[in-house]
Order: structure tokens, then sequence, then C-alpha cells
């Protein structure tokens, strides 16, 4: 025992040494210093520890305000096994969002993309990128799946809303889930609500468990087990695939399947179609729930802005009901006061906190370096949450939207740049639905 615990003790210390000399070679190795200022903090897990606990805390941007007031807006760190300089600074983010793949690529903790697969979307570089995520940007842009959207969210938001009692407790984001899960499989490879559905759901999130776990691949591991669960949903989108090759590929695209298998290019292979409809699935648990979530909360606390948002929302169901019309997916969109309520949420609620990019050469923004291979880590929390953007940031205020830019560089829920989130249309449409269902029908 005492030989194998000096044999762990060395190569602790060679490694630790390795990574110091390594660090201190980079700062070295630039003339100009230009590295922002900070700590990379203890060896192997750096800062990732402090960064973890405060992301389930109830204020996740405590770890980046304590660091912007000791370094500035941008500044080194260490998390999740890389040297990283975070950004929560507009202007930076800005550029590292927007920037090509000869200068930054995705970079994720390793068991997220051991998970995702070399061929995930969130992962490919270059023009099969470009290529991919311009197919579904369009087919999610199309007033075709729109109205399907439309269609489902009210089928299955009406079967659920059927099942609310008034002296049972109602779990929202639970509600919320099921909901959105179904609508986004169902525009991803046309699956009704069945056993399948049930069984993809329940392998699904055997799957998601496992996206931040620790990056062993070993029987009785979570990342095993997710894995596991990845290679049972593959197995069922591939089926769906071969069942639609066999019957003839629709050349009017019913869903993204039927988008990506008319690609004429030989690039998209069934392997790839499969394991992207899985990653695409993640919305459908995550992100659109959380929205719709977080928006019944901040209404909840915000009396007179769920009292306009209810009288908005009344009102164009009194008109639809005398015009004797179903609402359409633009009549959702065209309600000004509603569309305001979602972009606050959006602000405050921060679905996605941030993207990490890794530097493919060294890069220099605004005075600060980003050293080849280290990662850059733009943190979209910090930026919606500084009071030098937002007046009162921490006070839901819809009505600052009235006379507001969202495209503005201090606003970015859904990214930017060549990776900006092609559902973004999809989450407001499905959550004013929500939100129009909810206040029509409920207290």
């Amino acid at each position: 025992m005492d030989s194998l615990w000096i044999v762990f003790v060395t190569t602790l210390f060679l490694f630790s040494t390795i990574l110091l000399y390594k660090n201190r070679f980079l700062l070295k190795s630039n003339s100009r210093n230009l590295l922002p200022l900070g700590t990379l903090g203890w060896p192997f897990i750096g800062e990732t520890i402090e960064f973890v606990s405060c992301a389930y805390s109830d204020h996740p941007e405590t770890f980046m305000d304590k660091r912007r007031r000791m370094y500035g807006k941008v500044f080194k760190s260490h998390i999740f096994g890389n040297p990283t300089i975070v950004s929560t600074d507009s202007e930076v983010s800005k550029f590292i969002l927007q920037s090509d793949s000869k200068v930054f690529v995705p970079s994720y903790p390793k068991s997220l993309t051991v998970l995702m697969g070399e061929c995930s979307i969130l992962l490919i570089n270059g023009s099969l990128q470009r290529r991919i995520h311009g197919l579904i940007g369009a087919f999610f842009k199309s007033q075709q799946l729109k109205a399907q959207i439309t269609r489902d969210m009210h089928k299955y938001v009406q079967q659920s809303m059927g099942k609310w009692k008034e002296d049972h407790l109602v779990y929202i984001q639970d509600e919320t889930k099921n909901i959105a899960f179904q609508v986004l499989v169902k525009a991803l490879i046309s699956l009704d609500p069945g056993k399948e559905m049930q069984l993809l759901m329940k392998h699904f999130q055997e799957f998601i468990s496992g996206l931040m776990s620790l990056p062993i691949d070993l029987p009785g591991t979570k990342l095993h087990q997710s894995l596991q669960a990845k290679k049972k949903m593959v197995k069922l989108v591939q089926k769906i695939i071969k069942a639609k090759r066999s019957s003839g590929i629709s050349r009017i695209p019913r869903d993204v399947v039927d988008v990506l298998l008319n690609d004429a290019s030989e690039q998209l292979t069934d392997d790839l179609i499969a394991d992207n409809m899985i990653d695409m699935m993640i919305p459908g648990e995550d992100s659109v729930p959380v929205l719709m979530t977080l928006a019944v909360k901040y209404l909840s606390e915000c009396p007179s802005a769920l009292q306009q948002l209810t009288e908005e929302n009344i009102k164009l169901k009194k008109l639809k009901d005398q015009l004797g019309e179903p609402l359409a997916w633009s009549d959702y969109l065209s309600l000004p006061f509603t569309q305001t309520v979602i972009t606050e949420t959006l602000r405050m609620g921060n679905i996605i906190i941030g993207v990490m990019r890794k530097a493919m050469k060294d890069v220099e923004i605004k005075g600060y370096l980003i050293p080849k291979g280290w990662c850059a880590f733009a943190y979209f929390r910090s930026v919606h949450l500084d009071d030098n953007n937002y007046d009162c940031p921490y006070q839901f205020n819809p009505w600052r939207w009235q006379d507001k830019d969202i495209s503005s560089c201090n606003f970015t829920p859904f990214g930017g740049g060549q990776r900006l989130c092609p559902g973004l249309d999809l989450a407001r449409l499905e959550a004013s639905i929500f939100l129009h269902q909810f206040v029509t029908q409920f207290r």
C-alpha cells in the first residue's frame, strides 16, 4: 500500500508540475503579456468545484460577480479541466459567438462530448455544420411547421390541462416537460404519443442524466447507463429512417428527418441523422419547459404584468371566437405584451447561461489575449443581470422591452453567430400558446 501511495503522489506531483510550467510558458510566450487577470485555482480541478456549487445555488452568478469585482469583466480561470478565459463583457462575447471555426470551435465537458458523439451538430465544424444548421433552421422557420406546432401545442396543452383539478397540486415544470417533449419529437421524427413515445421518454431521461457525469464509461457508472440509453433511442430513430426510405422519402418534408434525408449530399448518413435527432430532443426536456415554467413564476410575482397579459389574451380569444376562427401561429407571435413577457423571462431566467469555445490560435479581443488551446467561456447570465445594461436587473419588468432593441449584443438568450439556436422562434411560439391557454382557463 505504501509503495502504491508513493507512486500516486509522485504522479500527481509530476502532472501538477507539467500543468504549472505549461501555463507559465503560455504566460511568457506572449511578450505583451495580455492575459487577463485571474487565478487558475487548484491543480487538476482549478475552480470547477466553486463554479458548480454556485451554479446550484439561488444565485449562480456569484462566482462570476466575485471575480468581476477582483479582476474585471474578462478574467482567467480553470473550469472543467481547461484553462479558460471567462467573458462577462457583451462585446467580447459577441466576438466569440460570431467567430468561425478557424478561430474558435465548440468545447464541452468530456462526458457531454462522449454522449453527443463526434457527429453531433453541437460539435462538428465547417461546411457540414453550416449545411445541417441551415437545413434545420429553414425548416424551423417554415409556416408549415409553425402551423403544425400550433396544432400540436393546442392538442397536448388541452389534454394536460384537462386533467388539472382545483384540489390537486399541479407541477408546472413536469407538465410542460411532457408537452414540449411530445411537440418537439413530433417535429423531429413524426412520432405520435403512444407506447413508443413513452419508451423514448424513459430512455431519454436515462440519457440526459449523464450529460454532466464523471467521464468514466464502465458498467454501473452514470455515463455508461446514459450511453446504453442513447443506443436504444438511436435504434428507434434508425427504424423510423429505414421505414421512410422503404416507403419513399416525402419531397414535402413533414419533419426534420425528411429534411435531412432529402439532402442531395452524401455527407448526411443515417447514423449521423439518428444521432442528431437525439441531441436535438434536449430543448424539449430542458430549455423550453424551463422557459414556460419561469414565465408562470415571474408572472405570479408581478400581478400588474399578469393582469395585462391576461387582458391581452382574453381580448384575442374573444375576437377569434366572434369570427369563428381558430388561433393561428401568427396570432400568438403578434401579441406585443406577451412577447415582452417571454423576452424578460429569457433575460432573467437565462435558460442557457453561456457557451464554451476552444481557441484554435492566439486571439486578441479588446486588448485581452486568449491563447491557442485555451477555452473561452461567454457567460450570458452576467451580461443579462448587469445593472450597466439594465435598470434594476433583478426586477421582472416586461415593460422595459417596449422601447428596447432585442437584437442588442447585451441580449443573447439563444447564443449567436453561426450556431444561433435554430429553434428560437418555435420556443417563443410554444411559450406563447401555453401562456394563452393558461391565463384564459385558470387563475
